[in-house]
């Protein structure tokens, strides 16, 4: 193991609490309304995302000095307990029923989504397998065949619960991972086309995601059924100008934008903060990969580089997918925005990962 450097990467630490405040205070200006009405507390929502975060920033300096090889050995373990967890949230008693996903396994506001810490733990034995296999990397028999069935065997059990959003996360994340491993061009070619036909499988197979694709076309075609949370959040975005509306003054929050504390939180933003509030929180976010992208280059080893790419990778396809479904961009899904969602087992996967990453510039040249 390379020598350990004194202090982690100070600007990432900075940017991820920053970006952790500017998301605690969203969700109690976005929730405030939708907490007081239902649960007489407007704090409610608020509340427990400080206990999330709190675990999380705990658990974050905890990872933070845990050497990220530690990672490397237990990568089996860890991926063999999330494909326990997987099978464990689909038997009806265990796993918890919500908004028509059985993706939950707890009680209440206790539970976790075991889809979120598969991405993690694949990142981890991805990396593994790609330091150890490089050599064969080229070839798609012997090195990427036997990657992608496993992703795509945790995708599938992702799928039944069901949870697209998530398992395309992870499914890209874990394409760029082999890509940037030195897999050939040609092979994703072929799994490019063959996965636009799997995907549009999928589509087709549930009703209600042809009603999200075709709402994203036409969102005025069905306002107020498919295409109504598209519809709601643009009105959001457009009064906010410039300068926003002010904070704690945003109007479809009134019961207008479906719980808008999870994964439409940036229209509430965009609507309060205006445009430069939404740019300035697309700009740490920016330099969130900027920092990590910089640990994954000057990562000591293969398994460092990899693992931190995964990492960075994660974080900003959930940004971009979160983003684009808020301004229009893309078909409704059900992903939140990293950091600033309300969500416990999201905000905390996502302090861990930062936490792996900040032991990785532990030992990087950044």
């Amino acid at each position: 193991m390379p020598a350990k450097k004194s202090t982690p990467d100070f600007i990432l630490i900075l940017i991820t609490l920053s970006l952790l405040a500017i998301g605690l205070i969203m969700v109690y200006s976005a929730s405030a309304v939708w907490a007081d009405y239902k649960f007489e507390d407007t704090f409610y929502f608020a509340k427990r995302q400080l206990l999330f975060a709190g675990v999380g920033i705990i658990a974050m300096f905890f990872i933070m000095n845990i050497d990220y090889w530690t990672w490397r050995t237990w990568a089996k373990v860890l991926i063999i307990i999330c494909f326990v967890l997987l099978v464990l949230v689909l038997i009806p008693g265990v796993g918890v029923l919500r908004n028509g996903s059985r993706s939950w396994i707890g009680v209440g506001a206790f539970s976790i989504q075991p889809s979120e810490f598969m991405k993690l733990a694949m990142i981890a034995f991805l990396a593994k397998y790609l330091s150890e296999k490089q050599k064969f990397i080229t070839s798609f028999n012997k090195g990427v065949l036997p990657s992608l069935l496993l992703v795509f065997t945790a995708f599938g059990m992702i799928m039944l619960q069901p949870d697209l959003g998530t398992g395309t996360v992870m499914v890209g994340t874990c394409v760029v991972m082999i890509f940037i491993a030195g897999a050939r061009v040609s092979h994703f070619v072929a799994l490019g086309l063959v996965g636009l036909v799997g995907f549009a499988g999928l589509v087709i197979s549930a009703p209600y995601r042809i009603k999200r694709i075709t709402s994203f076309l036409d969102p005025w075609e069905d306002p107020l059924g498919s295409g109504f949370q598209m519809i709601q959040s643009l009105y959001a975005i457009g009064p906010g100008g410039l300068f926003g509306l002010g904070l704690g003054e945003s109007r479809q929050k009134f019961f207008y934008l479906p719980e808008p504390q999870n994964d439409f939180i940036f229209a509430i933003l965009a609507e309060e903060l205006g445009f430069i509030g939404g740019s300035l929180v697309l700009l740490l976010f920016t330099l969130l990969l900027w920092r990590g992208i910089r640990i994954a280059l000057g990562a000591p080893d293969l398994y460092g580089s990899f693992l931190a790419i995964g990492i960075v990778s994660m974080i900003a396809i959930q940004v971009m997918i979160n983003v684009g479904v808020v301004t229009g961009l893309m078909p409704v899904t059900g992903i939140t925005l990293p950091f600033l969602s309300y969500g416990g087992s999201s905000l905390t996967l996502m302090l861990l990962a930062v936490g792996v990453l900040l032991n990785i510039s532990r030992y990087a040249r950044v």
